[in-house]
């Protein structure tokens, strides 16, 4: 009791605080979303999200050749195609846009670690994450779909298939069409317990992936539920995937540190394109320490139980260095 124990003996200095510290941020935890477009432009600005852009295939190359030579060593990849319709034909393509990036990718920086982000949102006409008949997103079609989708990524050089579009059963599906056509050896980052929330705004602009009619409430998760997110990740989990993802982050940070202490598998969390605005925003206007307040926030995610954080912060923390 007090005055024998004094908490702030552990505090009076940088060096003691840095060797007592509980949480620490590495790089090599942080995954970099890329977005690749069809495009004769090198880069194009997101103006909802402040040092973010949209990519042609030697531009993307170029920066996340840039970001490994700094230390980031994993990257996400979004294709936006020129061309869209009903059955998302462009996701899928052979000489699609992702799997064009993939190819350059890999031959450029071959140990990188690189991820593709599995929907159909932005290949559809309709901008909604499967194939959409009477005004209802069918399931089990969508999910045969993905599953090209999948199978292409990996052929083309994926490391790791990303779903993201919250079908029931697609991990299983991935899963089988890699193993029959013999790529066992690729692994599944599973968007497990992605919630229907509005921190995805900024995203939507930069992906061009909004729904032209409707919402998404009927397969990505209520906000207000808990355990409907264990299930979501116990099932991804027996269907297959080698890792599961909480997105957003900020806002499901009891989420995040449910699932760290459930399942021993690695945990992911995307901190997420509104996340990242605000931060920006707040910062333009002179109300926050930009630099000071992203740090608290990515060490909040490790410190509720992410192992690895997808944020768009990892290209600003590379570029100070």
């Amino acid at each position: 009791m007090y005055p024998t124990h004094r908490p702030r003996r552990l505090r009076k200095n940088p060096a003691i605080r840095s060797l007592v510290r509980e949480t620490h941020l590495d790089w090599s935890q942080l995954i970099y979303p890329v977005f690749v477009a069809e495009t004769s432009v090198r880069q194009t600005p997101v103006d909802s999200m402040p040092g973010i852009f949209q990519f042609n295939i030697d531009g993307v190359v170029k920066e996340c050749s840039t970001l490994y030579e700094k230390g980031i060593r994993s990257f996400l990849i979004f294709g936006l195609p020129e061309q869209k319709d009903e059955k998302a034909t462009s996701a899928y393509d052979e000489h699609g846009i992702v799997q064009e990036a993939l190819r350059r990718m890999r031959r450029e920086f071959p140990e990188a670690i690189l991820f593709t982000d599995v929907c159909l949102c932005e290949y559809t006409s309709h901008g909604h994450c499967g194939i959409v008949k009477d005004g209802i997103i069918l399931n089990d079609e969508s999910v045969e779909l993905l599953a090209r989708t999948s199978l292409s990524h990996a052929q083309a050089g994926a490391d790791f298939i990303a779903p993201s579009d919250m079908m029931d059963g697609r991990v299983a599906a991935i899963r089988r069409i890699l193993d029959e056509n013999g790529f066992s050896d690729i692994g599944i980052l599973s968007y497990a317990a992605k919630y229907s929330s509005a921190f995805y705004g900024p995203f939507r602009e930069a992906a061009h992936s909004a729904p032209q009619f409707g919402d998404r409430k009927t397969h990505q998760m209520d906000p207000a539920n808990r355990l409907e997110a264990l299930k979501e990740m116990q099932s991804d989990l027996e269907e297959g995937a080698d890792m599961i993802m909480v997105k957003p982050a900020l806002s499901y940070l009891d989420i995040i540190r449910e699932a760290r202490n459930r399942f021993d598998v690695p945990i992911a969390a995307y901190n997420v394109s509104g996340e990242y605005s605000m931060v920006k925003a707040a910062a333009k206007n002179g109300w926050v320490n930009e630099k000071v307040i992203r740090d608290e926030i990515l060490l909040s995610i490790r410190r509720a139980g992410a192992d690895i954080i997808i944020t768009y912060f990892a290209r600003d923390l590379a570029l100070e260095s």
